[in-house]
């Protein structure tokens, strides 16, 4: 089903309250570096395709320089109390949830999803940093019993130093703040390089982050070309450790290009995720539970259910009822509060579905709902479910996304 959007004036303003055009490095709010120039990077709207924005697009200075913010301020940081350092995440905590509407809106606007997702992820990224805000507190050694008399071992944990931060576009709120505000928490400084996709989502929270009292230099955000600025990152010795979130075939190089300088590294790959339902299994929760883990965020999610395994004994009634509800799923600009799903990100995600169901439909499988482009806007594809799909099927190895 389709739903058509409000007008979009009742939303722009909000989001644009803590929208920021230029990168956040080393304290300070910039819109180029030279001699990089003043490239930018247009930011769209995937409902529409409308230009919301744009971002410098900056280059291996600008990298160099958040770098050597992070490695002064990281000494300072570190030898703080737990408590002090705590102190000033609970203050981003509450700046977070004061602008809940805000950063909701400019998600919404720059990532699609519909207001009540992008309400609920405001909600889980404040989440991490209270959470973060309060362990800081319980960073605990251990005492070993020694292999020698009168003897003691103990383990002291120690922040790592400078961590590069690498944070997707589905969950753009809530992965910036699982990384920074752990970081953070334990004394580190960081790095970090949000898709452009989806900047300003980071570039928010880092101004909030300020507006927090937090001291220059800790939470850097750059703009660019990733594979230019995450290189720059890999390479720099000074970076200690790195967190990524994306494609499996991503972390392969980072964890290559990490490897000379032997970094610690945190990688949240790409998933092909299974749901199972079993024979005695409540059929109506079965099929209520799967369509949320198949739909939420239009499926750009890698833990959304891509492979449902249904008993044999109820495989033709699950089959049926889960397209009835998936073909009942209205889709639209994520700013109409009635829709289901907003669009897709960008035309390469769409074009990904299009191939993954034409090879299962050319290799036997079954369509029950969906499987095209639809109404209102090119990067919106029809909720898809399909039947009877086997191993030989690039839909059953490969994950959608």
């Amino acid at each position: 089903m389709i739903a058509a959007a409000p007008k979009p004036s009742a939303f722009e303003n909000p989001a644009r309250l803590l929208m920021r055009e230029r990168a956040f490095v080393a304290g300070r709010w910039i819109g180029a570096v030279e001699p990089e120039g003043a490239q930018r990077i247009e930011v769209r709207n995937p409902s529409d395709g409308a230009v919301i924005g744009s971002v410098p697009a900056l280059g291996l200075d600008a990298a160099r320089h958040a770098i050597d913010a992070a490695q002064d301020a990281f000494p300072a940081w570190s030898r703080r109390l737990p408590r002090q350092r705590a102190d000033i995440l609970m203050a981003w905590h509450e700046l977070i949830l004061r602008h809940k509407d805000a950063l909701t809106a400019l998600m919404t606007l720059e990532q699609g999803k519909p207001l009540a997702d992008a309400a609920s992820e405001i909600d889980y990224a404040a989440s991490f940093v209270r959470w973060f805000a309060e362990e800081a507190n319980r960073t605990y050694g251990e005492t070993i019993p020694s292999h020698l008399p009168d003897r003691k071992l103990f383990v002291q944990r120690e922040a790592l130093g400078v961590v590069a931060l690498v944070t997707p576009w589905n969950f753009p709120s809530a992965m910036l703040t699982r990384k920074a505000a752990a970081a953070l928490a334990a004394g580190c400084a960081c790095v970090a390089v949000p898709s452009s996709e989806t900047p300003f989502s980071a570039l928010a929270l880092a101004a909030l982050a300020e507006e927090a009292g937090l001291p220059a230099g800790l939470l850097s955000v750059l703009t660019g070309d990733a594979r230019t600025l995450v290189g720059a990152l890999c390479r720099d010795a000074r970076v200690r450790g790195l967190s990524f979130t994306g494609s499996t075939e991503v972390g392969r190089i980072l964890m290559a290009q990490c490897a000379p300088t032997v970094k610690r590294l945190s990688l949240e790959l790409g998933g092909h995720a299974p749901f199972i339902v079993f024979a005695d299994a409540n059929l109506s929760d079965a099929i209520t539970a799967a369509v949320a883990a198949k739909y939420q965020t239009g499926g750009q999610d890698c833990l959304a259910a891509n492979r449902i395994f249904v008993a044999r004994e109820i495989y033709e009634p699950f089959v049926q009822a889960f397209a009835e509800q998936a073909r009942a799923l209205k889709m639209g600009d994520g700013f109409n509060p009635d829709i289901d799903m907003g669009p897709l990100i960008n035309e390469a995600t769409v074009a990904k579905s299009e191939a993954h169901v034409a090879d299962a439909l050319a290799k036997g499988a079954r369509l029950l709902c969906g499987g095209k482009r639809a109404a209102p806007g090119s990067l919106f594809y029809a909720p898809t479910a399909l039947a009877d799909v086997t191993p030989a099927m690039r839909i059953m190895q490969e994950e959608t996304f």
